[in-house]
């Protein structure tokens, strides 16, 4: 077999995407919860600037691992374009946009902790707070929240993403099993759901961990077991051809 059949085959596609999905999933939840909500204290600048100052390898390592996730997202966007074109071209190909739109989002809110470590380059670990440090703590959270907020605009494009690829899932005709596809579904309303509340609920903390819930339920169930099917039951999607 060539090589040129080998990248031509479905199940090629479908292994990259699983592949990609599963290692996007690893580094997200590292980056996300040993990271940034292991170092980042909500309302207290300070104690945040010095959790990084303390733990700045962990900081760094944590960015290269989202640097990581956006490279994955561009080649599953490709690879699911790809597998999803025999259901609707021009939808597979809206989803795929809507994804990279995400990505590049998602990229300029990055570029906010790139800027993290440079500002407290001077900072004291621990040190007697001054007014100017006070003012740099400030400043780092700021820093911060634009990454958040950017990250869940972002999130709503994502959140599109998902009901499209959901849909030509589930108008597949057993393509990909349409289970798959209603968490999808249920996955890009949690997603959309919980951005929108972030901007719209001035006291959206007190209901923190039920959105929390709304995405993380679908959303893992959803993307890991599209992740698992490709990687183990991809050959079927060879079928489809």
């Amino acid at each position: 077999m060539t090589n040129r059949s080998i990248e031509a085959s479905p199940l090629f596609y479908a292994r990259v995407a699983g592949f990609g999905l599963l290692l996007m999933a690893i580094f997200a939840m590292f980056s996300n919860f040993s990271v940034l909500e292991g170092l980042i204290i909500p309302d207290d600048a300070a104690a945040t600037a010095n959790n990084i100052i303390a733990n700045e390898l962990l900081f760094r390592s944590g960015f290269i691992s989202f640097v990581i996730v956006l490279i994955l997202d561009v080649l599953v966007a490709w690879a699911l374009y790809v597998l999803l074109k025999p259901v609707n071209k021009n939808l597979a190909m809206l989803a795929a946009w809507f994804r990279l739109v995400y990505t590049a989002i998602f990229g300029v809110a990055l570029s906010n902790l790139l800027n993290v470590l440079p500002l407290l380059s001077g900072a004291n670990y621990f040190a007697v707070f001054t007014t100017d440090q006070l003012k740099l703590y400030a400043q780092v959270m700021l820093l911060v929240d634009a990454f958040n907020n950017g990250w869940l605009i972002g999130m709503v494009f994502f959140g599109v993403h998902l009901l499209v690829v959901g849909y030509l899932i589930i108008k597949s005709g057993g393509y990909i099993p349409r289970i798959i596809g209603i968490f999808l579904i249920l996955a890009s309303a949690g997603y959309v759901i919980d951005s929108l509340a972030h901007f719209l609920l001035s006291n959206y903390a007190d209901y923190k961990t039920i959105f929390q819930l709304i995405v993380a339920v679908p959303g893992v169930i959803g993307e890991l077991s599209l992740a698992f099917w490709l990687l183990i039951k991809g050959v079927k999607v060879q079928q489809r051809q």
